[in-house]
This record gives structure tokens, sequence and C-alpha cells, in this order.
């Protein structure tokens, strides 16, 4: 794994720590292919109930780095085989975006520890994640106005999903900064706390998380995202598939774990 990427494993809770804090964690090519890749493996990796992401230093994560990307970027003179520079930076840039998805859809929750600035690619990266626990020193900044980009990251879809389209187009349109205090009342993040105790509280919730009921969650999320997208009557059907599904599977592992304890107390 890339030193820009850290992994910390804590029982059942992953932590997958942006590690460039000299640059308030912004995005270059040698960190979004890592940060994929370990989105990627804390997805299939049945020991993780819970992924918490975050940055190091004093933010989570500033968007993308410009500069950086100039010098970095691999893009192959326009050919049959790799297609023209605009092409393979599209391709680049939307296997970068995987994080977002994995994020979003992995069927474990998934939480965003912001201790600091979030904005342009990292409200993405934020937006992705189930939960968003803020520290007091943390603002909100969508940025992309500054550069005359679109958006990126699944950022105007999760904040659209998130806020609802009318505070997501005052956000990107305007491009105001927010405070953590304006942007939890808003309802960008899930829970405000001290920054002292950010950490302690996320993982507090994350262990708590991990150590619950892992099927139940796995297709509690799946209804929650099937909410923003399905009719309602597709809805339905769903759910009574999938709570079906999840009390089959917790009653099963339960009745397993007395059967252990049994076993162990004879």
């Amino acid at each position: 794994m890339s030193e820009e990427v850290l992994i910390e494993n804590q029982g059942g809770v992953r932590i997958i720590t942006l590690n460039r804090p000299d640059r308030l964690n912004a995005l270059t090519n040698s960190i979004m292919g890592p940060l994929a890749d370990a989105c990627a493996d804390a997805a299939r990796d049945g020991s993780v109930g819970c992924v918490v992401v975050t940055g190091a230093g004093r933010g989570f994560c500033s968007g993308g780095d410009l500069k950086a990307d100039e010098k970095t970027a691999t893009i192959k003179p326009a050919s049959q085989d790799f297609g023209s520079r605009t092409e393979q930076g599209f391709a680049r840039l939307r296997g970068f975006m995987e994080t977002s998805r994995l994020l979003h859809e992995m069927p474990k929750p998934t939480i965003a520890m912001v201790n600091g600035p979030v904005a342009g690619a990292g409200i993405g990266i934020a937006g992705a994640c189930d939960l968003r626990f803020a520290g007091r020193a943390a603002s909100f900044l969508t940025a992309f106005d500054r550069i005359g980009a679109g958006g990126d990251f699944g950022s105007t879809w999760f904040w659209t999903k998130i806020l609802g389209t009318g505070v997501a187009r005052e956000l990107f349109l305007l491009g105001e900064k927010l405070t953590a205090e304006e942007a939890f009342a808003k309802g960008v993040f899930t829970r405000l706390f001290d920054d002292e105790m950010l950490r302690e509280e996320t993982l507090k919730a994350a262990h708590r998380l991990a150590d619950g009921p892992r099927m139940g969650y796995r297709y509690m999320k799946q209804n929650l995202n099937n909410a923003e997208d399905f009719a309602f009557e597709a809805a339905l059907d769903a759910e009574a598939l999938n709570m079906t599904l999840s009390t089959a599977a917790t009653a099963l592992i339960w009745k397993e774990a007395r059967r252990a304890k049994e076993a162990g107390n004879g």
C-alpha cells in the first residue's frame, strides 16, 4: 500500500487515512489509485464490519492537487489503442472515482471522519459515506466553481440526494465556504464534536456498527440505497426480500453463537 494511504485495523473497524498532511490531503494520481484499492479491499474483506475514512494532520481532503497532477499524469500520445488524451483522462478519472462508488455501495457501514477542511473531490468522498462525523475545525467548500469545473467523485449526485436539489445548487453554484456549525445545521455533517473528541466518538460508533448485526446492516444499507432511485412498489418488494434474508441470516448466526457458547461451557 502507498505511504500516502494508511491502513489501520481496530477489531472489525478498518481506518483508511489519506496521508498528505502538508497539502491538506489533496488528491494526486499517486494517492487516488491506492485509495480506490484500499476501499475495494475493505469492501471484500469479511473481517471488516465498518470503514472509517479520514485525513492526516489538520484536514480531511482539500480536493484535487492540480499542480501535482500536471507532473504525474500518465497520458499517452493519441492512438487507436489508447484513444485521445481526453478519452484517456476520462478513463483514468472514472477509475479513481470507484472510491466513491465503493464507499456508497459496499455492504457495510462507512463513516467519514472529517477532521478539518473538506473541499472539491473530498466532498464527494465524504458524501459517499453513510455517516459524516465532524470536528469543529472542519469546513465545507464545493470549490469546483473556482477552477471552472463541474464536479467529480459523485459530489453533485450525493449532495443532491443528501440535501435536496435546492441546497445542493446553492452550495455548488454560489461556492460559499461553510463553517462546521453551518454545515451541521444544513445537514452536511451527521454529528459535530469538539475536535479533541472526534476520533474517540467516531470510533465508538464504528465499533458499535462493526460489532452489531452485520447481515442486518448489509441489507439495511441496500434498502436505503434502493430508496434513492426505486419506485415505491419496487422498494417494497426489495424490503420484503431483504427482511427475509437478513432475519434468516441473523437467526442462524445467533444460533451458531449459542451453540458454540454451550459447547464451551460443556
